[in-house]
């Protein structure tokens, strides 16, 4: 049977090769997966012990409500507790909001490139999606953005920082870009990596939500939190955009374990304060050894970097996985010729080093 006219000019996601079939294919005792921007410390021992000393009842329904996290982020944030909306990971909240407002003929806008699923959820519901390319440093191109918008626009996607570049959009624009924005037009703001920004980079997006109503700002477990495998996220927005991304959600799309445990890490920012001192500090060695190569690369706030490669970046993604590591290469994020690499840790990272320098030296032997 046929689904939606549309759906042949997609794919289903495509995971990469797991680990066990890399170490199979190549006879390698270990690999290093630098490919997913996941957390290398792991998670909060906090959630580990309450998780120990009692878990859910796996037999009954969770709560729908996501009440105690809901709770705990109302007093973190100091917003109203029906300002909150969760999904299973920001990712259901992105289908959320598409399931909400597209229509056939409607249309979005985003930059080019960034989170793909924007663009896939989009399609689905029948809408045209409008790429802006980021400028030739990776940032958003807020003013060609604003001027793609017509009465039709109903969603603007921005990444903060914009994954697969890792920039970051400066207070000076965003509130400039809200002032401009139509109030017709939801602005949803994505700030999957909000923990890995240093403070000065910090636009302060959750200040802007009492002040427009069509802004929502999405955020993740997955990432600094160290919980990608229990999938839960949340946006923040007014009550009139949640209450209406409430009527298609799932009635119980969060488990009870990723709730669980997301309250659980919320009482550990010490975990977060260590990842981000740990993930700055291997970023910048590695930056510095990028530099003496003489690699170029993006500025990011994340816990990633976007690497411009003298090769295509597949050639870079099979020389390091035949060498036991997992990046992600550009041509697969509409970047040819680069590959974006997970900060691991500070030992991983040196071993990575010493692959790039040995094929680098060996490149510049040919030359």
């Amino acid at each position: 049977m046929e689904g939606k006219p549309v759906l042949t000019q997609l794919s289903p996601y495509k995971q990469g090769k797991q680990t066990k079939e890399i170490q199979e294919e190549y006879g390698l005792n270990h690999i290093v997966k630098l490919a997913s921007n996941e957390n290398p410390y792991g998670y909060s021992e906090k959630v580990r012990q309450n998780l120990i000393d009692g878990l859910p009842e796996f037999n009954i329904y969770p709560d729908g409500y996501t009440g105690k996290l809901r709770e705990s982020l109302s007093l973190r944030l100091n917003f109203n507790q029906n300002q909150f909306i969760f999904g299973s990971g920001t990712e259901e909240i992105i289908q959320m909001l598409c399931r909400s407002f597209l229509v056939a003929g409607s249309n979005v806008i985003m930059a080019a490139p960034t989170f793909p699923q924007y663009k896939h959820y989009a399609l689905i519901e029948g809408a045209e999606v409008k790429e802006i390319p980021t400028n030739k440093h990776g940032y958003h191109d807020l003013e060609r953005m604003l001027a793609a918008i017509d009465e039709k626009t109903k969603i603007v996607w921005l990444c903060s920082p914009n994954n697969p570049t890792g920039t970051v959009i400066s207070d000076k624009d965003f509130e400039s870009f809200m002032n401009k924005c139509p109030k017709h037009v939801v602005v949803a703001f994505d700030e999957a990596y909000y923990e890995f920004m240093d403070s000065e980079a910090d636009v302060n997006a959750l200040s802007y939500i009492n002040r427009f109503h069509n802004l929502i700002v999405m955020r993740t477990f997955s990432k600094a939190y160290g919980l990608a495998g229990l999938r839960i996220g949340y946006g923040i927005a007014n009550e009139q955009i949640v209450t209406t991304l409430d009527k298609v959600r799932g009635p119980f799309n969060t488990t009870s374990i990723a709730q669980f445990a997301a309250v659980a890490a919320l009482e550990d920012q010490s975990f977060i304060e260590h990842t981000y001192d740990k993930n700055k500090k291997v970023k910048a060695a590695f930056e510095t050894f990028l530099d003496t190569i003489g690699w170029e690369y993006y500025d990011s706030e994340t816990n990633f970097l976007l690497v411009h490669t003298p090769v295509s970046g597949m050639e870079m993604y099979q020389y390091l996985v035949e060498n036991g590591f997992i990046i992600r290469p550009g041509e697969l994020l509409g970047i040819p010729g680069t590959i974006r690499v997970s900060i691991g840790t500070e030992q991983e990272m040196e071993e990575l080093q010493r692959l790039l320098l040995q094929f680098h030296q060996d490149r510049m032997k040919v030359l």
